[in-house]
């Protein structure tokens, strides 16, 4: 039996030019293309004309297409003899659910290969103005998920979370902030901690909204973000403003990329 073989690929936050070189020479490769609800459909747009694209995007409260199923179709398209690529919002090994993929790979005795991706931390925070550590405010960095549970053995030990000197930055917290914003504050974090709230990082539609911790959940409301957000909390917000270079400057960049295509077209010329 011919074995195909799987690339487990980030596609980054969103913005197609934080795209890695290989991840886009894999999508020219790919004889199929496995994609999550985050991808963008500017990255989509890269993939070549005839290549099979198969969505299994899975948002809050409505999944798509369950764990288990992504699982088999991942190898059952594998042991067909394709080369799958299977495209995920950010870093696959980072709340991307990639190890569960790749193990499932590993059982089936398919060769994968793993390809990092920019995070969503990373490109949402960049793209805000938010410097993730910054000397003098922090000393470090947590990365947890926002879908929180009951029980003790499974769910976040508020107490260790609730460091002043270490910046968090949360996934898919946004159906569950009011209780996060409430856990950290009684957890003993001051309720004034810059906060903010971003969605769409990276993107032509990208919101940021800032507050402090314990206002933050309202302030989402009021703005009406809506899921993908990215919530961080730390001094290091607080610098948000002074380096949001991203909105600053929209027509310096669009400016920017005009004059490259004139150029590109009088060398054409030329």
């Amino acid at each position: 039996m011919i074995k195909g073989f799987v690339s487990l690929v980030g596609a980054g936050p969103g913005d197609p030019d934080l795209l890695t070189v290989k991840a886009q020479r894999l999508l020219r490769q790919a004889s199929v293309v496995v994609y999550d609800r985050l991808v963008s459909q500017e990255i989509m747009n890269l993939v070549p004309t005839g290549v099979s694209c198969i969505s299994v995007g899975k948002s809050v409260g409505q999944h798509c297409v369950p764990q288990d199923e992504i699982n088999k179709l991942l190898v059952s398209l594998a042991k067909s003899g394709r080369r799958v690529v299977r495209l995920k919002g950010g870093d696959p090994y980072l709340f991307g659910r990639g190890g569960e993929e790749a193990l499932v790979l590993r059982q089936h005795d398919i060769p994968f290969e793993v390809v990092p991706g920019v995070t969503a931390a990373a490109g949402c925070s960049a793209y805000a103005g938010i410097p993730l550590t910054h000397r003098g405010m922090n000393h470090g960095v947590r990365f947890l998920t926002g879908h929180l549970h009951d029980d003790k053995k499974q769910g976040i030990d508020w107490s260790r979370v609730a460091d002043p000197d270490c910046t968090l930055v949360i996934y898919m917290g946004l159906g569950s902030l009011q209780r996060i914003s409430d856990e950290l504050v009684n957890a003993g974090l001051a309720a004034s901690t810059p906060t903010a709230a971003v969605h769409n990082g990276t993107t032509a539609s990208q919101q940021k909204v800032i507050s402090t911790l314990s206002d933050i959940a309202g302030a989402v409301e009021r703005a009406g973000l809506k899921s993908p957000v990215m919530i961080i909390v730390g001094e290091v917000v607080s610098l948000s403003d002074e380096l949001d270079w991203f909105q600053s400057t929209v027509g310096v960049r669009q400016q920017s990329e005009e004059d490259v295509e004139y150029i590109s077209l009088d060398l054409a010329r030329a």
